[in-house]
């Protein structure tokens, strides 16, 4: 479990990130200087946006482990809670979503109390098969199927596939390993984001080649295979300080995240073009909203968990 007197490879990282927000505060703040436009506009409320989300979430995993679910667990509402008000559903499926949002502190206290084994089948068994009885409990079988599968996939999606990278936390420190579970969530969230950021911008500088024109138009093969060489070398770097990893296994989580990570964003990119919209929200200016943010972690979290547990605890 985390403890407070093994956080120098956590907090050096940390600075790091801090010291990149402050240099891209200050370009950002110079080229607003010299060119006011609205993409410049747009950008300075991205940078401001990533304070926020870093200051929050730097705080949530530094202060206990308590605090840290329950940062998840909030972030998990939030998610889902954008997720149903952007899909299609029946007046029969309101009162089902109860029963949905119920869900969430039940699993965060199994995490919470490090309960893989009710933790790893909670949603996908038991809610699974018990939502779709309260659903046909109204009698309204018209678009049944449609709306269990639904709701079913945003409980994945937003709860339990989130729900992962909390559950990190348990995974303990050692002497060859300072950081703990702390570390792992550091370095999965660091390479998550920065996957993201990486393949935007070699997409933007180099990028000729789309690879799903009918579903992202701006993904391109050039981005992608920028933005995997980025996670790789980001990877090679950071394990040695926030994991027990050894080279081999580092390129290999650096390899996982930044695929897994461009598939969740695809995938994310086809909902939306499905339910015909943008972002996802406004909550977080400049960024869209929640589920723009938990694309690519949706995926990679449980991926990169299964992965660390199977071959390092």
């Amino acid at each position: 479990m985390f403890n407070l007197e093994n956080t120098d490879p956590v907090l050096g990282s940390i600075g790091i990130i801090f010291t990149l927000l402050i240099i891209a505060t200050i370009i950002v703040g110079i080229m607003r200087f010299k060119d006011n436009s609205d993409s410049f506009k747009e950008l300075s409320d991205r940078v401001k946006s990533w304070w926020f989300m870093i200051v929050i979430f730097s705080v949530a995993i530094m202060t206990s482990p308590i605090i840290s679910v329950v940062f998840f667990s909030i972030l998990s509402f939030l998610a889902f809670k954008e997720y149903v008000s952007i899909i299609p559903l029946r007046q029969a499926d309101r009162p089902v979503l109860f029963w949905a949002y119920l869900t969430i502190p039940i699993q965060f206290v199994f995490v919470g109390t490090g309960a893989y084994g009710l933790f790893i089948v909670f949603i996908p068994v038991w809610v699974f098969f018990l939502l779709p009885f309260r659903t046909l409990i109204a009698g309204n079988t018209d678009g049944f199927l449609k709306s269990v599968a639904t709701i079913s996939w945003g409980l994945m999606i937003t709860v339990f596939a989130i729900s992962h990278t909390a559950m990190l936390m348990h995974f303990p420190t050692t002497e060859t390993h300072l950081a703990g579970g702390v570390g792992l969530i550091m370095f999965l969230a660091i390479l998550n984001q920065g996957n993201d950021v990486a393949q935007y911008v070699w997409g933007k500088l180099f990028g000729k080649n789309p690879i799903l024109p009918k579903v992202s138009p701006k993904k391109t093969w050039e981005g992608l295979i920028g933005g995997l060489v980025t996670t790789v070398f980001g990877a090679v770097l950071l394990a040695p300080i926030l994991t027990p990893f050894d080279l081999s296994f580092s390129l290999l989580a650096g390899i996982l995240i930044g695929a897994a990570g461009f598939i969740g964003d695809v995938t994310f990119s086809a909902l939306k073009r499905d339910l015909k919209i943008k972002d996802a929200g406004s909550f977080i200016p400049g960024h869209g909203g929640i589920l723009d943010r938990i694309d690519s972690l949706a995926l990679t979290a449980p991926l990169f968990f299964h992965m660390t547990r199977y071959f390092y605890y």
